[in-house]
């Protein structure tokens, strides 16, 4: 009985979680987000904390920020403009919360953000051709769920993975997070994205709707480490394959690519991120 309540609560949070990836643009209610859950609204904030490692109003920011992040990277959008979109009236509280999530105020991150360092300058080729490591990696047997759509939104399906092996037997101990990424996004529509979070498992462990057991392909990849935020991924994969891998004399092997989350973004600031590549090759 225990345990069929432990995932209901788990249920319900999932709920939670899909309703802030779809309405970040609008005023987060913590009443409304009460009847979401339906939970007690005096009770429910503290069942998130406990099950979620932070608490609501840290997730709703967290996620704003890392949409700002992506935009100042990517586009041209007045930093003014960004911020207002991610929740603050003034630049000023957005320049203030932004520097402490990724180290740099919002103009000067959008320069000399970590995600320059892909920028695929000639002058930075052979310094940067040394962050790549070939290495062997074993057949591993994953548990996880599909993700469609946005890269982006992947860490809703993350939080709902959470909460379906929240009622296992599932030992954590030296177990990986990680992702498989089916799909080019600068060449396949957002909305048809394929992708695959996961988790490690034991050979024996048997896995659950809406769990699914899978297997990593064993063999040789290129690995690039980046630190940073995930909004910068895309950078480090157009050098990766742009400039890497065209002159390395290697080959892409017929499997997705992997990433390998080797912190959380729960407990790590934005720009302390670290996140493995994993390339697949002949």
């Amino acid at each position: 009985m225990t345990n069929y309540k432990y995932a209901s609560y788990e249920e319900r949070l999932q709920r939670v979680t899909t309703y802030i990836y779809e309405h970040l643009d609008n005023d987060i209610d913590l009443m409304h987000l009460a009847e979401v859950a339906c939970m007690s609204p005096y009770h429910w904030h503290r069942i998130y904390k406990s099950v979620c490692g932070e608490t609501i109003t840290a997730t709703v920011r967290r996620l704003r920020l890392a949409r700002a992040a992506k935009e100042l990277s990517g586009s041209d959008a007045p930093v003014r403009d960004i911020g207002i979109r991610a929740g603050y009236t003034n630049v000023q509280s957005f320049t203030r919360l932004f520097k402490q999530a990724y180290g740099l105020p919002p103009a000067e991150y959008r320069k000399n953000g970590s995600h320059q360092r892909y920028s695929l300058n000639p002058n930075e080729e052979e310094t940067l051709m040394y962050q790549i490591r070939i290495e062997n990696f074993p057949q591993t047997e994953i548990a996880g769920m599909n993700h469609s759509g946005s890269y982006m939104d992947i860490g809703a399906t993350f939080d709902k993975m959470f909460g379906a092996i929240g009622d296992t037997e599932l030992d954590w101990t030296n177990k990986q997070l990680l992702a498989l990424y089916f799909d080019d996004p600068n060449s396949v529509p957002e909305k048809d994205l394929r992708s695959f979070v996961a988790i490690t498992v034991e050979d024996g462990f048997s896995a659950e709707p809406p769990l699914q057991k899978s297997t990593v392909r064993g063999g040789r990849y290129a690995i690039l480490r980046h630190q940073g935020p995930y909004a910068e991924m895309q950078k480090a994969y157009d050098w990766l394959y742009g400039k890497w891998l065209v002159s390395s004399g290697e080959e892409a092997a017929d499997a997705p690519c992997i990433e390998i989350y080797l912190n959380s973004p729960s407990d790590t600031p934005a720009a302390e991120l670290l996140t493995e590549i994993y390339l697949p090759i002949k």
